[in-house]
């Protein structure tokens, strides 16, 4: 295939900017609009005809409406004849929501990877997934990619002496103890029980973090409870200080009034999802890990996930 495009969606349009200027690939335009009753509506407006296309849309809030947007601009690309599409998904919305915890519920991560791809999606590009078991949800291939490459960097840059990294709750453990072996740092977990759909407690600290500078990684905030939690768990452990890493940035208005309240003293994110810049958070672009994936796929080499 020589033909090679990207196409944004609407859901971070800079994003896909930054990504084609890293790969190397031309935009094809598309528009993206609502009719007056909510429906969405899509055209693309260039030459798919043979392309081997990029369809760049995290399915970040509003997590429904982004979604159907990466549905309907595949259906359209297959439509109009592209060789072959490629979602790339810096964050993907129902990651959550991958098992059944009570009877009645759905696997809602699951749906939405029949719907991509009945829609027309043959491979799929997803950073930082929230659980590794989600890769059975997949029945196209997946290249999952960590965050690894860029988070790592940033946090040996901030020069920090005796330093730990803290895992805030099980789930986050392999990530922590990835970074941790790469920063050569004590590992240390926050144990949590979940009290709600998005409220969580934290519960005993394992580890010894006093003394320590304590960097807490995880994959995204919501409403920074977890976050929060954890901070407290290592202010009163005794902790010198603490800072954050996280990859997504699917915040609710309050989780950064949260984060300072807690004691939290930088938080660092990615620019995988879009939203307005605020005071005291820190971006790192991950559109040039994601434009080194897109080159590995076109030359016929499978990403390594960090």
């Amino acid at each position: 295939m020589s033909s090679f495009a990207i196409i944004g969606g609407d859901a971070h349009p800079q994003l896909a900017r930054r990504l084609a200027q890293e790969a190397g690939a031309p935009m094809v335009p598309a528009t993206v609009a609502r009719f007056a009753d909510g429906e969405t509506r899509v055209r693309i407006e260039g030459d798919v005809s043979g392309a081997d296309l990029y369809l760049v849309q995290p399915t970040s809030p509003p997590v429904n409406e982004h979604l159907m947007s990466l549905a309907l601009l595949a259906d359209a690309a297959r439509a109009a004849g592209a060789a072959r599409i490629t979602a790339v998904v810096p964050y993907f919305g129902y990651a959550r929501q991958d098992a059944r915890k009570a009877p009645g519920e759905p696997r809602s991560a699951q749906l939405a990877c029949r719907l991509l791809e009945c829609a027309g999606v043959q491979r799929f590009v997803a950073l930082e997934l929230h659980s590794p078991a989600l890769d059975s949800a997949f029945h196209m291939p997946l290249h999952p990619l960590d965050a690894d490459p860029v988070a790592v960097p940033a946090i040996r840059a901030w020069g920090l002496e005796a330093l730990a990294i803290v895992a805030p709750d099980a789930g986050g453990l392999k990530r922590a103890q990835r970074y941790a072996a790469a920063l050569r740092a004590p590992l240390s977990v926050v144990t949590k029980t979940r009290t709600g759909a998005d409220a969580s407690a934290a519960l005993a600290l394992l580890g010894e973090v006093r003394g320590r500078n304590c960097v807490i990684v995880d994959d995204l905030v919501s409403t920074g409870g977890t976050l929060a939690g954890a901070a407290k768990a290592l202010r009163g452990a005794g902790a010198a200080s603490v800072h954050a890493f996280f990859v997504h940035a699917v915040m609710a208005p309050e989780a950064l009034e949260r984060l300072a309240a807690a004691g939290v003293q930088r938080l660092v994110t990615t620019d995988s999802v879009a939203f307005a810049p605020r005071a005291g958070l820190e971006v790192i672009s991950v559109a040039p890990l994601l434009g080194e994936a897109i080159k590995k796929l076109r030359s016929g080499a499978a990403p390594s996930p960090s």
